[in-house]
């Protein structure tokens, strides 16, 4: 017997940094609404993952020639730029992992 999986949510990348403008988590595209399902939320993974690390990126720039107000805008953006960074290099990790264990399946 399956148990239906309507109630997970998928947290997004950028879902960390409410603090710099980052909105929430990855919306899911499923097949009723013309998405491409796991390519899109992969998609939308990386691209978010490119926004936090030019977020902190801009704020690192900001810091070092003085025009920025606040430090911990900084630490927060770099922090969370560090984590996704990490989250989807571990993702990848385990995808290549699955994909050599499928190969290595006798037929």
């Amino acid at each position: 017997m399956t148990s239906p999986l309507g109630g997970i949510v998928p947290v997004g990348v950028g879902a960390l940094g409410a603090a710099t403008g980052a909105s929430g988590p990855v919306p899911v595209a499923t097949a009723a609404e013309g998405g491409d399902g796991f390519a899109a939320v992969l998609a939308a993974t990386f691209d978010r993952l490119q926004g936090a690390q030019r977020t902190a990126d801009g704020l690192a720039v900001q810091a070092a020639t003085g025009d920025l107000r606040d430090v911990h805008d900084y630490m927060i953006a770099s922090a969370e730029a560090s984590l996704a960074t990490e989250m989807v290099v571990t993702v990848k990790n385990k995808a290549v992992e699955a994909f050599n264990e499928i190969m290595r399946m006798p037929v």
